[in-house]
């Protein structure tokens, strides 16, 4: 039998509360909370009382928390972006094992401090590169690492951010200024550059990019446009990003539609007509799209040359109606194209009659990413009872830091009319900033 992890989990915003406490409901006898650290005191309250957690392992700061003597084998960390190095040096510093929120940090200087931690303490540190462990991809590594395809010399992806998810998470919500938080190209996309390096096996050489905020902005807001959805707004009838609309009316999100988790989860802990409808008369959820604080793109290209000539790009755009990833990896001897909202891999062998494999039928639970969520905890959780072994698929931070400085590249020429960036000189010379 697997020995039980105690875990404490240091912020519980959608990330932490939502997805990754219940998993000690959903498995007890691999994992158990037994302290909590978040700064809204109802989130503690909630939470404490789910999973029966005393008082005095109640803390109002993951700050608070660490100062502890070690209260668990294992520490999630789930704060925001800005937060996450320090906290999770701090956490290894104490002898925790760590579940690290992506992305590490917005500083490439600060993702390697926490390598160089978890080497120095012997820690293990496995970042939420959740997309990995979906059946979806392992599927796709499966045919790539069998030479199926040959030697992969493009690769073509599209980041669907979703019209709706781009205004929730990207305009209105925590990820909309990049100077409190993360550039929109890592804190989205430093999935796409993990999937790419690990699927392929090829590491990069040099980054252009192109990308702005070209739609979110004052300029761009209709006539008799108000500061609030809520509150007077003449153009509420024709704007399809009216918070009403999405977070009450739309069928996939919209609470009256019955759709209760995220993003309605984000709003309020538990989510009604009242409690949304308060939520964007009151919240920072119910602006106008068009005179929020955001600064982050909503559209972005990325081109990347690999060490061995190989070449990858990657589109990402807020203006799609859904929330899916789209994949071609050309190779020498066939293709393939993974369409991810689908659920469908299409592989083409030149000369040979093409095979459609039909991803839901190779597993039956695609709950939570594609079905990654789950089995990336449960690996972390072998990972720590010594059941299971850093194969492949575990995102190290050591690995995981790669994905980072080709984001971090690319939204430094971004910002530079599409500069060519070497990452040779961006690994060597960024030791003081980025």
């Amino acid at each position: 039998m697997s020995r039980q992890v105690t875990v404490a989990i240091a912020g519980l915003g959608n990330r932490g509360r939502d997805v990754y406490a219940p998993f000690a409901e959903m498995f007890p006898e691999r994992m158990k909370i037994v302290a909590i650290a978040d700064p809204i005191p109802e989130r503690i309250e909630e939470v404490a009382g789910r999973y029966h957690i005393p008082l005095e392992k109640c803390f109002s700061s993951a700050e608070e928390m660490l100062e502890q003597d070690k209260l668990a084998d294992a520490a999630f960390i789930t704060t925001q972006d800005r937060q996450h190095a320090t906290q999770a040096i701090k956490a290894m510093e104490k002898g925790y094992d760590i579940l690290l929120e992506k992305p590490i940090s917005p500083n490439l200087k600060e993702c390697r401090m926490v390598a160089e931690a978890a080497e120095k303490y012997g820690r293990n540190v496995v970042v939420c590169h959740v997309l990995r462990y979906t059946p979806f991809y392992q599927e796709i590594k499966r045919i790539i690492d069998s030479g199926t395809i040959g030697d992969v010399v493009s690769v073509m992806g599209i980041m669907n951010v979703g019209y709706w998810h781009q205004a929730h998470s990207f305009v209105r919500g925590n990820w909309a200024n990049s100077d409190v938080t993360s550039p929109m190209i890592l804190q989205k996309c430093c999935h796409d550059m993990d999937l790419y390096l690990w699927l392929t096996g090829k590491t990069c050489r040099s980054v252009s990019s192109f990308g702005n905020t070209y739609h979110f902005k004052k300029e761009n807001a209709p006539a008799g446009a108000a500061s609030r959805c809520t509150k007077g707004c003449k153009a509420k009838k024709d704007c399809i990003f009216d918070a009403e609309k999405i977070y009450l009316i739309n069928e996939d999100t919209g609470v009256l539609a019955g759709n209760v988790g995220w993003p309605a989860e984000v709003l309020s802990s538990r989510p009604d007509e009242a409690s949304i409808r308060k939520a964007i008369e009151e919240g920072p959820y119910g602006r106008c799209v068009y005179d929020c604080d955001n600064n982050v793109v909503d559209h972005q290209i990325v081109n990347m040359e690999m060490t061995d000539g190989a070449s990858m790009s990657l589109a990402m755009s807020g203006f799609t109606p859904d929330v899916s990833r789209y994949t071609k990896f050309m190779g020498t001897r066939g293709q393939i194209i993974a369409d991810m909202g689908a659920n469908m891999i299409t592989l083409s062998r030149f000369g040979k009659k093409e095979e459609i494999i039909d991803v839901s039928k190779l597993a039956e639970d695609f709950s939570g990413h594609g079905g990654g969520e789950r089995r990336m905890v449960e690996a972390f959780l072998d990972l720590i009872t010594g059941e299971g072994e850093a194969d492949d698929t575990i995102t190290s931070v050591a690995r995981s830091v790669e994905s980072h400085v080709i984001a971090l590249a690319a939204e430094e020429s971004r910002q530079n009319g599409g500069k060519v960036i070497y990452l040779d000189e961006t690994r060597q010379e960024r030791e003081g900033g980025m």
